[in-house]
């Protein structure tokens, strides 16, 4: 895609800064890129891939007087407090995910020509009023079309003709780097195993929890979604389900799953967990590419 004119893009919460891998996938340029970030491992993991990134703080603080023409203003804002994961969650009111009008705020103030905000799937209620806010109606896109991983997102914008991608097919096995990587097994799987479609899942602390890290994905399947991640909660993978034997999930892996660049997030001072913490947290590049290649400049 050949643009000429200046391209000034802003990226509010912009993490690890998958806005600025799917920009170039996509095959645009860019004159300047400003990030809006405050967790210092995601700063680090940017200025290492994209060193040339502008950036300038907390949203909070941002001064859009400061700013060039802004033509694409990017965002995917704290979903913590509109996550169906949960019960008892405050929305658009809540402490992290209040941050969203933080968002409406520098989108009236700069009045860019496009405009993308991601989240998870949330309460009718909330989606409305995200909608009415943006005045663009959100268009729900599973990851899972574009790469092994099922996650369900919203997507809103005024990138025009956004269609639903094709099914590329992906399973877990096509993504798999290192089958040596923390193999374990367990004598407690054994008594409490059980097989469903997608995964093996056990009860390792005897709670009767079933939690996401006491399970085990089948290569010819999908895997979940990539979690906000602490080192022990790192998804697993099925080697040998007669013998119970499993592995976990490496962190390239978990870049695949984000159809992230092999090895993005390893930079220096940048904890292995941290790695699949902030991945957690970022968007599947191709979708955003998918979106993104309907800007008409």
């Amino acid at each position: 895609m050949q643009n000429k004119k200046e391209i000034n893009v802003l990226s509010c919460f912009d993490g690890i800064s998958c806005g600025q891998i799917a920009l170039n996938r996509a095959g645009i340029r860019y004159n300047n890129y400003f990030s809006s970030e405050i967790n210092k491992d995601s700063i680090k993991i940017t200025q290492h891939n994209y060193p040339n990134t502008i950036q300038i703080g907390n949203i909070v603080d941002v001064d859009t007087t400061k700013l060039p023409k802004i033509f694409l203003l990017l965002g995917g804002s704290p979903c913590q407090d509109l996550s169906r994961a949960k019960t008892g969650r405050e929305g658009l009111k809540g402490e992290k995910s209040k941050l969203f009008w933080e968002f409406i705020r520098i989108l009236k103030e700069i009045n860019p020509k496009y405009f993308l905000l991601e989240n998870v799937v949330m309460k009718e209620e909330w989606m409305k009023i995200i909608d009415e806010e943006l005045g663009v109606k959100g268009v729900i896109i599973k990851s899972n079309l574009l790469s092994c991983q099922n996650r369900k997102r919203i997507y809103w914008t005024n990138i025009p003709n956004i269609q639903q991608p094709e099914d590329k097919g992906i399973k877990l096995g096509d993504i798999i780097y290192d089958d040596t990587y923390k193999i374990f097994t367990d004598e407690r799987i054994t008594k409490t195993k059980r097989i469903t479609k997608n995964c093996v899942t056990w009860d390792l602390t005897g709670k009767k929890y079933w939690s996401q890290q006491d399970r085990a994905y089948f290569k010819d399947k999908k895997i979940c979604t990539l979690p906000k991640s602490r080192a022990k909660d790192k998804l697993n993978i099925v080697l040998d389900l007669e013998k119970d034997i499993y592995r976990k999930m490496c962190p390239i892996e978990a870049e695949r799953c984000q159809t992230v660049p092999d090895n993005y997030t390893l930079v220096e001072g940048v904890k292995e967990s941290k790695r699949f913490d902030l991945l957690g947290d970022g968007w599947t590049i191709d979708v955003i590419v998918h979106i993104l290649k309907n800007i008409k400049f």
